[in-house]
This record gives structure tokens, sequence and C-alpha cells, in this order.
């Protein structure tokens, strides 16, 4: 098979659910921001040239429904014939985007594919408006609908992770994201048009438009003292707090990803190649086990030995989770979320996948790091993980 590049990678800020920036911006606004966005910040790609647009969001209905990578791209501009798609593996949606518009590439189905995420949680909840869990079943595995705090509850008290590693856990997440931002390392981040309403004297509320250039869930003022402060929230004595969970978000994200008789035709540098992608499944209610299952199958499936990765985005979305799964893999921390995790950027569902690969990608290229490894765990009971290399 051919090769697939990778030749733009970027995120928009992210964003606290109902209290942050994006709390007014519809999704549709924050999606077609960044598909106009890396095709601007593409040498010579012009819109028509694009075959197909994949959107990972994991509740796509509502304001972000009705096929929201064909509805995004049309009022981005896009050509009609350009096409579009919405793909749903819950937390692993953008990576799963990305991974199936490789595949076109790969395959010579398309030559140019533009693979993206998208999820306000702000205007869609999670879980979305009206979950319909299987009566019947529900009885017979009720795992599967569980909350996904349980399952991080249920990963610390088998696997022994203790509250106060979990809390240095997010304390540390919090300090590398407090600092990468001080210091403007999130090279991937596009300052974002968002929208506010502003009240008005007489009643009526005026529409607002500001930029957002940062991430603003970041707590820079975190202390060890007091997150172990901080009350479980998901069970009776447990573990689990609002502090060492991540961050319910609103993001977008998106890839530009080329065959290689393109990136020649262009004139392009390409960033990375995708070399492989793959999923596996664990039980629902320790679904945040899912990359040390998914990174081990990824390593073999590759020929690629753990000690060859020189970085990792290992999505955060508990601190239990995640600690586990570096710990039980014997990954050194200091290369796994350099610039802090969704703790403190934030956990924006369907777009993780994407925005997660625009910041390995970014950090691979300053660090000059030549295979990186984005992993992640799904609600359901599975697990996801990618392998990049970066381009000379």
């Amino acid at each position: 098979m051919r090769d697939a590049y990778i030749v733009t990678s970027l995120r928009t800020p992210g964003c606290k659910r109902k209290k942050g920036a994006f709390k007014d911006t519809r999704p549709e606004d924050l999606l077609v921001f960044m598909l106009n966005a890396v095709v601007e910040q593409t040498k010579g790609l012009e819109k028509k040239d694009v075959a197909d647009i994949m959107i990972g969001c994991s509740f796509p209905e509502a304001e972000q429904g009705l096929n929201i990578g064909r509805i995004a791209s049309q009022i981005a501009g896009f050509p009609v014939d350009v096409t579009g798609a919405t793909v749903n593996r819950f937390c692993a949606s953008g990576l799963e985007a990305i991974a199936q518009s490789a595949l076109r590439v790969m395959s010579g189905w398309s030559d140019i594919v533009i693979g993206g995420g998208l999820e306000s949680m702000t205007y869609v909840p999670m879980g979305g408006n009206l979950p319909r869990p299987h009566p019947e079943y529900t009885q017979k595995m009720a795992d599967l609908y569980a909350s996904m705090g349980i399952t991080a509850e249920n990963v610390a008290n088998r696997y022994a992770v203790s509250r106060e590693a979990q809390d240095e856990f997010a304390y540390q997440s919090q300090m590398k994201a407090a600092e990468a931002k001080n210091k403007n390392l999130f090279k991937e981040l596009v300052p974002t048009p968002a929208t506010r309403y502003v009240p008005q004297k007489d009643g009526t509320y005026n529409k607002e438009t500001f930029m957002q250039d940062y991430d603003d869930g970041i707590r820079e003022d975190t202390t060890l003292e007091g997150l172990s402060g901080l009350n479980p929230v998901f069970a009776a004595g447990g573990s689990v707090t609002a502090g060492n969970s991540s961050q319910m978000t609103d993001g977008a994200a998106a890839s530009v990803i080329m065959s290689e008789d393109k990136v020649k035709a262009l004139g392009v540098q390409p960033i990375a190649k995708l070399k492989s992608y793959t999923t596996v499944g664990c039980q629902p209610d320790e679904m945040g086990i899912g990359p040390a299952l998914a990174i081990p199958k990824l390593m073999k499936m590759t020929g690629t030995d753990l000690k060859d990765i020189g970085l990792f985005e290992i999505n955060e979305a508990f601190a239990s989770q995640a600690l586990y799964c570096v710990n039980q893999l014997g990954i050194d921390q200091q290369i796994v979320n350099i610039h802090g995790g969704a703790i403190a950027l934030g956990h924006p569902l369907g777009c993780t996948g994407a925005k997660l690969c625009a910041t390995l990608l970014s950090n691979m290229r300053q660090r000059g790091v030549k295979y990186g490894v984005e992993s992640m765990c799904v609600g359901g009971g599975m697990g996801a993980a990618a392998l990049f290399e970066l381009c000379d």
C-alpha cells in the first residue's frame, strides 16, 4: 500500500463545558473554522482538491448531528462534490476518522482527505440528549452503560492505584500544561473565533465575536493539598475526584492527509506518516485499561519495540487508568503527555483523538522524535492506538 502523509494538523483551544470561552459557540462554527484553517495552512491546497472529509464525534446529535462532516464542509465552502462523513468510536472517534482517512489514501481510493474531530459538550451533554439503554440487556450487562467514573474507580481498586498517586499524576498534568502555555509550546493550537452574548440595558443581547487563543481549563494554581481535599464524585469512599479526572470540554481539530504523489506535486513538507492503527476490546467495567492492551498490539503489528518510541500521548480520561497503563507498560513518565493531558487540557470526546494527533506531531517535530504513539481508552470497553513516524 501507499504511504499516508499528514501534512497539516491543528486544533482549537480546549474550553470548559458551559463555563468556558466556547459555551456560546455552535459546534459547527468550531469545525468550519478548523477545516478552513488546515486548508489555508497547507501550501498549494485548494478545497476542490479534497476528496473527502471524515469527522469524529461521540454524540452526533442536535447542533452537531445530521452528519456534521458533510454539513460543516458545505458551510466552510468546499465544493458540493467534496463528500463528508461522521465517525463514532466514542473517545477514539477523532483518531478513527484520521485512520480511516489515511486508509483511503493508502488504498489509492483518494489522494487528499481531511480527518478530524469535534465535540461541544456544552451543546450536547455526556451521554447525549436522550440516552435509551436496552432494557433487557442492561439487566444482563449493565456495565456496558456504566458511568465512566465508575470504571475509573474499578481500575483504581483492582490494580491498586492509590488516591495519592492519582492526585500526584493530576498535579503534574496541570503543571506541565501551565508551563507549556506560559512558554507558548502549543504550536498546534490556532487562535479561534468564539461567540458570546452580551446583555443590554433594554433586556436584549448583542452577539459578539472574540478570539480565544489558550486552553481555558488549565489550573495553574493547583496544589497537591487542594487536590487531596476534594471529595470523590463517583463512589462513597472512592478515590476518583473532579481534580484527577478529565475535564468536559468543547473543541475541534483537523489534519490534512495526502499521498506521496500529491505531497510532491504541491511541494509541501509533510510532518509525519501514519504507520499503523489498531483497536482492542476489554471488559466494559474497566475500560480504562484499553491503552495497556492496544499499545502492545500496535507494537506487535508493526514490529516496533516500546523503547523505540520517543513520545506518547495517552489520553488522561482519569488519572487512575492513565497511570495504570503507563506503569503496566513500563513507560517513562517523562515522555508521556509532555505538555499535560486531558486532566488539565480537557477531553472533548469525539475531538480528542484528532486533538492528540495534532499535539503529538507538534511535539515530535519540536523534539526531533522519530516515532510517537497516541492511545486512549474508549467507552464500552475498548482501547485504540496509532503509530506515527516523523518525516525527515
